[in-house]
């Protein structure tokens, strides 16, 4: 910092806010810490009793906390369009989505960056759905001035790639394969039909049709492989999931020629969840098993894997395994998911 005369500080950088006190109207700051004086504050800041200022010094080696701002920013997002950023502010910038989708954080880099110190980002959880217009990141430089070596060592550890991804949902068409004698004979109605078309509503995903075979298993093996031949891009069984000798679904999928990754995950509700692939020529089909949570709850395993399905990604046993920590739903009167602790864990620290 320097001291300068008032009236000689037109483009110098203040160091601190500068409090204007009107009694009874108004007590706050003016002007802020990192504004740039004009010629119109003058007259303002020598009003408040300010004939002196401290103010930065320019000096080598050292960059001004909104220049650093938009280097942390850049980190963060690249050249994205897939999201936008504020305009630095007392060293803030914030981050938001631009395109729906799930989105991806490289949290080995983000934990490295902010133990670098005097700077942060600070993120939404990731693996998580975020629409047009969510805040995502938040970033800040902590003092008014930082060295350009830290935030050259910053641009290091997160590399060529963004810290910050949007993977953005594919189109897809989906089918449901409803199970259980008691639906098909007419013995009960079915209600998980309309559950699912209403969540894969929500990812405008196009639902090409939905079957009732029973409990036989060649039978819900041939509607299985008849839509997966139909172009199912993703197909659901409902019911039949659980150890009773009359739940077939399960047997069912592994008769597909369908590569089980696992049956039964770390989440409640949802612990019986099956996620299988089928493979159809360059294609993997996922053909989940759902339990019957999915109908009734008002989220569940579903609703964590759903979304980065529809982004193609490959979830994977050990992944699944992860959502232990984060997979117990309150079961809140009022949801707000993804706005809560269920399914978000920062993965990959450990």
């Amino acid at each position: 910092m320097k001291l300068v005369k008032t009236k000689d500080a037109v483009g110098c950088v203040l160091c601190h806010d500068m409090t204007q006190i009107i009694p009874g109207q108004k007590k706050g700051p003016v002007f802020k810490k990192g504004h740039i004086v004009q010629e119109k504050d003058i007259p303002v800041l020598l009003s408040i009793g300010k004939e002196n200022l401290y103010v930065w010094e320019n000096k080598k080696g050292f960059l001004h906390e909104n220049d650093a701002a938009k280097i942390l920013c850049d980190i963060c997002m690249k050249d994205s369009s897939d999201m936008r950023a504020s305009e630095p502010s007392e060293g803030k910038i914030e981050i938001f989505a631009e395109k729906k989708g799930v989105l991806k954080i490289n949290s080995k880099a983000l934990f490295k960056l902010n133990n670098i110190g005097q700077m942060m980002v600070a993120t939404i959880h990731g693996n998580l759905p975020v629409n047009v217009g969510d805040k995502i990141a938040g970033t800040r430089i902590i003092p008014l001035v930082i060295e350009e070596k830290k935030m050259r060592r910053a641009v290091r550890i997160v590399g060529r790639e963004p810290l910050l991804k949007i993977i953005p949902f594919a189109h897809k068409n989906a089918a449901i394969v409803t199970t259980g004698s008691e639906i098909k004979k007419g013995l009960i109605k079915d209600a998980f039909g309309a559950t699912l078309k209403s969540k894969l509503m929500e990812y405008e995903v196009n639902v090409i049709g939905q079957v009732f075979p029973g409990d036989d298993l060649e039978e819900i093996k041939k509607e299985i492989l008849s839509f997966a031949d139909a172009g199912a891009d993703l197909i659901l069984c409902t019911g039949g999931m659980s150890v009773d000798p009359d739940d077939r679904t399960p047997a069912a999928i592994k008769a597909c020629g369908a590569k089980i990754v696992s049956y039964g995950a770390p989440v409640l509700p949802g612990a019986m969840f099956l996620l299988s692939y089928l493979r159809r020529g360059k294609k993997m089909i996922p053909v989940l098993g759902l339990p019957g949570c999915v109908m009734y709850a008002a989220r569940t395993i579903f609703d964590l894997c759903l979304p980065r399905l529809l982004c193609e990604e490959r979830l994977s046993a050990k992944e699944l395994s992860s959502f232990g920590e984060g997979g117990l739903c309150h079961g809140c009167k009022e949801c707000r998911y993804p706005n809560c602790g269920f399914g978000s864990v920062a993965r990959g620290l450990r």
